[in-house]
């Protein structure tokens, strides 16, 4: 755990990510901090074909996040993918309005998987909500 005051180290697969994903040249400001926003369930899993995607999930891996403005059910959807472009399922209703808003806004966020256990069909998959700032 970093202190408040404390360097975080740029993590050279969220780098990768970032110039993967967003089209960027990966260049971040020296001193850039990862500040968590929430923790919370994957939404969604239930209605999502994971049965191939669900054994390369681990505990630790980034999730890309990507604001769905034109989602008929919610104006703020945010839809959560794998690195590889898997489909994962969505944040949250409940917490996904700060987190939108600061997309919206232009702000980089991402997701860290913890963790994840199999329920027949249905997969729970806990995760964590970051923000890249400088």
């Amino acid at each position: 755990m970093h202190s408040a005051t404390s360097l975080v180290p740029i993590d050279p697969a969220l780098l990768a990510l970032i110039h993967g994903s967003f089209g960027g040249d990966g260049a971040l400001m020296p001193f850039a901090k990862e500040i968590m926003l929430i923790e919370c369930q994957i939404a969604g899993t239930s209605y999502r074909d994971l049965e191939a995607v669900e054994p390369t999930l681990l505990p630790g891996h980034l999730l890309v996040l990507k604001r769905e403005p034109q989602n008929p059910h919610d104006p703020l959807a945010i839809m959560i993918f794998d690195q590889a472009g898997h489909h994962l399922g969505y944040l949250p209703r409940a917490k996904n309005e700060a987190p939108a808003r600061l997309m919206d806004a232009g702000k980089l966020l991402f997701g860290r998987l913890e963790s994840k256990e199999k329920h027949g069909t249905w997969l729970k998959a806990e995760m964590r909500v970051f923000m890249r700032d400088i």
